[in-house]
Parts: structure tokens; sequence; C-alpha cells
């Protein structure tokens, strides 16, 4: 009998773990931990460069294990607005996204130990409605906006600054979508056992 498939999350993001825990599919945590400076302005080439980046560099340490990287990037009006340094920045970045119609790019890579990858990415178009600016300094007070792009948090109190998502899913803004990961494994021909489990068939489907 060959052994367990692993799978192995390369990212420290409680929110990622949640959602791929969610979606009934067993997996290991191992945070790439990489310099996420890049001179990419595209939001798809750049979300997903950053995701084949994490995933490279755990696998390179864990090459006999299914590693799968993600990052997350956040884009209006051609600025892209990463996690902010500090509360300034994160009130500059909800005064940038209120009334805007933006862009959240999430990219996943898969990279199989054979040592080839696969990675794809999806866009949600997330409608925001005016911020006033007592609730800019109410969000921001909150402390919600740490290590989140584009400073804020739609699983959490973000939700009321938003009236429309299009072209993508919900998880996608969270962080990580969900039905593209389960089909990128799917596809790529992970079994995370030596019987094949299908994981079409397991607990988290929408």
């Amino acid at each position: 009998m060959s052994p367990r498939a692993r799978l192995v999350l390369a990212s420290a993001s409680p929110r990622r773990r949640d959602l791929l825990g969610g979606a009934g599919i067993d997996f290991e945590v191992d945070p790439a931990g990489v310099d996420e400076s890049s001179g990419e302005r595209d939001p798809r080439r750049l979300a997903e460069e950053l995701a084949s980046r994490k995933a490279r560099e755990v696998s390179r340490r864990r090459p006999e294990d299914w590693v799968l990287g993600a990052d997350t990037v956040v884009c209006v009006a051609g600025e892209l607005l990463g996690k902010p340094s500090g509360a300034a920045e994160a009130r500059r970045m909800l005064e940038t996204l209120s009334d805007s119609v933006h862009e959240v790019v999430t990219g996943v890579c898969l990279v199989k130990p054979d040592g080839s990858a696969v990675t794809t990415s999806e866009t949600t178009r997330v409608h925001m409605r005016p911020i006033a600016a007592d609730e800019i300094e109410a969000y921001v007070a909150s402390g919600e906006w740490r290590d989140k792009a584009g400073g804020y948090a739609i699983q959490e109190n973000a939700d009321a600054f938003v009236t429309e998502l299009a072209g993508g899913g919900f998880d996608n803004v969270v962080g990580l979508p969900v039905d593209l990961v389960r089909r990128l494994l799917e596809e790529s021909g992970f079994s995370p056992d030596a019987e094949g489990t299908d994981l079409a068939s397991g607990p988290g489907d929408r």
C-alpha cells in the first residue's frame, strides 16, 4: 500500500486554515516565511507569483508532500494595496476603498511531489458603499485591519461596508477560493489516502 499523501498549507494565515479545514480536507501547516516584495504591478500575476514563491519554498524542504501556497492582493484604480504597516496606512486604505469597486485576487499554487506545479487565481469584484469618517476611525481603532490585504476583513465587521460581490466568492475575499482549490487538487490527481478518496464527496461542498 502506498503511503498516505500529505497536503501542506504554506501559510500562517488562520483564515486560510479555517477555510481549508472547513472544506473537509486534511492538511498540515508549514508557513513559508518568504520575502513578499516584488516589482510586478499586475494584480493577478503578482498574486500568482507570491503563491508560487510560498509553495516552492516549502516544497524544497518537504519534497515528498503536496504543497499549497496562496496569496491575496487588493487592487483599486490601478493601485495595489498590501497589508497596512500601521493605523495611518490602514486609515488611508479605507479612505481609498470607500465608495469603490475594487478587485481582490487570490493566487493559488500547488506543487506536486514530482516537482511540477499548477498555478491559478480567482478574482472577486468588491463593491463598497461610502464609508463615513467616524466609521473609518472606529474600524481602525478595532485593529481588525492588522495582517489583512487592503486593511479590512470581510469575514468580520467590514462586511457592513460591502454591498455586492461579483465574479468570485466570499471565501476568495477572505483569502482562499475553496472551490477552486478543490478542483485544483482533484484535477492534479491528489488523493489523501492510498485508496484514492474522492475529495468531492467530503464535507464542505457548496
